[in-house]
């Protein structure tokens, strides 16, 4: 009877974490911004995490189209130029229902303000992205990209 009860109570803890662990593969990721405010004060929209989408925002072209036009449109500035500073950026920027890129932020800069300002100003410059959707619905995705200056 004891060994019954047991294992009835081991299903049953088998069974509800299974259930749990089905129930957070459906969960989304969804933080609120506001695309005018600096501050990000006053009205807020829904941003999924890339991640979390059905279909996930892309650069027109795809990643190498991408990649090419970062390496085309970054300017090395040139204090950082000539006194050989290097480093990676790491930006994050939300791609809108219209697929147009807002709130860009340097998540972690390269210790050089100049290549931080350059980072955000090769995004800010980007095409329209193909939308994130969820459930055939257009949705609004944050998306986090590297950008590297090297010598």
């Amino acid at each position: 009877m004891k060994l019954l009860s047991l294992s009835l109570l081991l299903l049953f803890f088998t069974v509800g974490a299974l259930c749990f662990e089905a129930s957070a593969q459906f969960s989304r990721n969804v933080t609120t911004c506001n695309p005018l405010s600096p501050n990000k004060s006053g009205y807020n929209m829904l941003v999924y995490d890339y991640e979390s989408v059905d279909v996930r925002p892309q650069f027109p072209g795809g990643e190498r189209s991408m990649i090419n036009f970062i390496n085309n449109t970054r300017e090395y500035p040139y204090d950082a130029y000539h006194n050989h500073v290097q480093g990676r950026v790491l930006c994050s920027f939300v791609v809108g229902t219209d697929g147009k890129l807002f709130d860009i932020q340097v998540i972690r800069g390269s210790g050089d303000d100049s290549l931080d300002r350059e980072a955000m100003r090769v995004i800010s410059k980007m095409p329209a992205w193909t939308v994130g959707m969820v459930s055939n619905s257009k949705v609004n995705v944050r998306c986090i990209i590297p950008i590297a200056f090297r010598l």
